[in-house]
């Protein structure tokens, strides 16, 4: 009965993968860039005994010769042939039992895909207190955008030229109140 679940997490697993950044994927058949992300996620690869590029011959060896996609099958045969790669110390059950153990009930993973980049360059170029000229118009005191207000040249129809400081003291000039 264990097998039986077991197997069943592994095409769950397979399923999430395959669909993972496709639309119209059925989740029948895995391609050759989620298989490699499905070794990624599931701590497959390891950089010392089984490597990206590991991955990708046993992918090629599995699938059939004009296929790009590997099926349920193919995906377990791959997994076979990866698992004394990883798990050298083991027998070729244990080690199988071990790589189905890493990929049982797992998904892709989002997170850290992108990372928010923080370094001095960066800052001194989004810094809005430091732009000169007209791109200093676009931003209010505090940082934030004025959105179209600071993008177009607004028209006031009061007679004054546009950067004129004493706009509107006229009047106070002119005729002095009595």
């Amino acid at each position: 009965m264990a097998e039986s679940t077991d197997l069943e997490n592994l095409l769950a697993a397979f399923r999430k993968f395959a669909i993972h950044g496709d639309t119209k994927a059925t989740g029948k058949e895995l391609n050759g860039k989620n298989w490699a992300k499905l070794c990624k996620d599931c701590k497959i690869i390891d950089g010392k005994n089984v490597t990206g590029t590991d991955v990708d011959i046993v992918f090629s060896k599995v699938k059939q010769k004009t296929s790009r996609v590997i099926t349920y099958e193919e995906f377990q045969r791959a997994l076979e042939e990866l698992a004394p790669k990883r798990f050298k110390g083991q027998s070729k059950d244990e080690a199988l039992e071990s790589i189905f153990k890493l990929v049982e009930g797992r998904e892709p993973t989002n997170v850290g895909v992108t990372k928010v980049t923080k370094t001095a360059a960066v800052d001194r170029l989004t810094d809005a207190s430091r732009y000169t000229g007209s791109h200093k118009g676009r931003f209010d005191e505090s940082g934030r955008g004025k959105g179209r207000e600071g993008r177009e040249e607004l028209v006031e129809n009061t007679g004054y030229v546009g950067a004129y400081k004493n706009a509107g003291t006229y009047d106070t000039k002119v005729k002095p109140e009595k």
